[in-house]
């Protein structure tokens, strides 16, 4: 039996953050705004970011990262600087609802929760129709990319095995127990962390109302994320084996299997594989099935496939901004997302295979401290 113990429990937020300024300044508003009682807030960054004024400026305290180059270390010497029953973690670039601290915190009052977090999308009415419909292609139920973003419970709590570093919170008797983040991960460090959690037995949950408003990158910056995701995910794997999984592995051969029916496909038509009357026309009692007619029907066939199960995801995903015309465009996202999810996962490899593995890599550049 669950026991549940009414006590009010310390909480403390940390938002690292580094180079985001504008941004901090949004988010800390609405944590200043929480309901949540018996919370502090901490920002860690470098010492002379600006991200400190905007946090003096609240009277909110900021921790010196102390020349941390990834978000892990610079996360874990928020924890060795705080002293919270309850550690709450999110990002400096997005938009807080008041009720999000407490949606959270509340079930910690259960024996079984070592940690919860909700789903993140975009801000429907801030985000520009590119970052909109990749919100929708990262709600996909389907095609996801390795992400974890958009999924949302069926259920008021639901248990999970990873929850979104963006919208998160820990007991820190675990986050202790585990020995924090993984030193120098980037990218897969709540991965990691979510695994050595669960190893030793303990639970994590996902609440379906403690959602965070999460601002989407362009797609370009999207491209070099989900790059590097794939690669860091790699690398996770590689330290904990437990975390490999097939269908990460399968999205390494997206990206030949693009090549490859694309150059079969250009081999066909220039071979007679358009060389009968109708193109569609796929009797073979009218023209026989050959290799240069086979290479000029799978590339489209696996087109109208792909997209045809792209949109499915998507129309099945929870995030707000879906719509027809979102969840049409989703599929060249999607496809975008595999793409670059794919060779990331290869350079993972080649740099595990090379004996290299190296440190995981940020997408965002971390300032040396002055």
């Amino acid at each position: 039996m669950v026991r549940r113990q009414h006590v009010s429990r310390s909480v403390c937020v940390i938002v690292p953050s580094i180079g985001n300024a504008e941004e901090l300044g949004v988010a800390l508003d609405g944590l200043l705004s929480q309901s949540c009682p018996n919370m502090d807030i901490v920002v860690v960054g470098p010492a002379g970011d600006p991200g400190r004024d905007e946090a003096r400026s609240r009277g909110i305290r900021h921790i010196d990262d102390m020349g941390s180059k990834t978000r892990a270390d610079a996360c874990n010497i928020a924890l060795n600087e705080t002293d919270s029953e309850i550690v709450l973690f999110t990002d400096d670039d997005v938009i807080i609802p008041g009720d999000w601290a407490s949606n959270l915190v509340r079930w910690f009052e259960r024996d079984d929760v070592a940690g919860v977090g909700g789903p993140n999308f975009a801000p429907v009415g801030e985000s520009t129709l590119v970052q909109r419909v990749i919100d929708v292609a990262f709600s996909s139920t389907i095609f996801t990319a390795g992400t974890n973003y958009g999924k949302r419970a069926k259920v008021d709590l639901e248990e999970t095995s990873q929850l979104p570093g963006v919208n998160s919170g820990y007991r820190r008797s675990i986050l202790i127990e585990v020995g924090g983040f993984d030193e120098g991960a980037i990218g897969a460090e709540d991965v990691m962390l979510d695994h050595k959690i669960t190893s030793l037995g303990h639970k994590l949950w996902t609440d379906r109302e403690a959602i965070i408003w999460h601002r989407r990158r362009d797609l370009s910056r999207v491209k070099k994320q989900i790059r590097n995701y794939g690669m860091v995910r790699t690398l996770a794997s590689n330290r904990y084996p437990e975390l490999h999984e097939p269908t990460h592995t399968l999205v390494a051969a997206f990206p030949p299997i693009v090549i490859s029916a694309f150059a079969f496909f250009f081999w066909g038509i220039t071979n007679g594989g358009l060389a009968w009357p109708e193109f569609w026309d796929i009797r073979l009692s009218t023209v026989p099935m050959g290799w240069p007619r086979a290479g000029a029907h799978i590339l489209p066939s696996l087109m109208v496939i792909y997209n045809l199960i792209a949109w499915l995801g998507s129309s099945r995903g929870s995030s707000p901004s879906k719509n027809g015309w979102t969840i049409f465009l989703s599929s060249i996202v999607t496809f975008v997302l595999h793409w670059n999810y794919g060779i990331g996962v290869l350079k993972g490899k080649w740099r595990i295979i090379r004996g290299r593995p190296g440190l995981q890599i940020d997408d965002r550049l971390r300032a040396s401290r002055p």
